[in-house]
């Protein structure tokens, strides 16, 4: 499968989301799009990160912007993180890591001196017409929302 690249349009996908949705890359056209990826539902760095995308959401919506969160994590462990801290926007449950194998965000990682594969926190912005414009990787959670939002702003 091959993987995104900056400049290019993203491969459509279709998805679980949270609210016994899915949602299909390409019916977001017109639109920009932050698909940010995170390693776990109810884990302290994901949980800011999330918390600050809520708490930008307005100015996400005012740039005709919409959020989307996306991890391996269950839609009922996704339900279940939304609705404990108020997000409004949906997650993405990608159990099968199949967006997550298009984005390039499946890495190896070192936790507690173990080898363990897991998501490299990261965010991708698409613009109305489907091109990757800009990507973050190995995203620290301090400040990352507002850098992001700048970019949209930009575009």
């Amino acid at each position: 499968m091959a993987t995104v690249k900056l400049g290019r349009v993203v491969p459509d996908f279709k998805a679980s989301v949270t609210g016994d949705k899915s949602v299909r890359l390409k019916d977001l056209r017109g639109k920009k799009v932050v698909l940010y990826f995170y390693p776990r539902d109810n884990t302290p760095g994901c949980t800011t990160e999330s918390q600050d995308f809520r708490d930008h959401h307005q100015k996400f919506r005012r740039q005709k912007a919409v959020v989307l969160g996306i991890s391996r994590d269950s839609l009922k462990s996704h339900e279940k993180f939304r609705d404990k801290f108020e997000f409004p926007f949906d997650l993405i449950s990608d159990e099968d890591e199949r967006v997550c194998q298009l984005f390039d965000v499946i890495k190896d990682k070192n936790m507690y001196g173990k080898k363990v594969r897991g998501i490299e926190r990261s965010t991708f912005l698409i613009d109305e017409k489907g091109k990757l414009r800009k990507e973050w990787r190995k995203v620290k959670v301090n400040g990352h929302v507002e850098e992001v939002l700048g970019a949209v702003k930009e575009i």
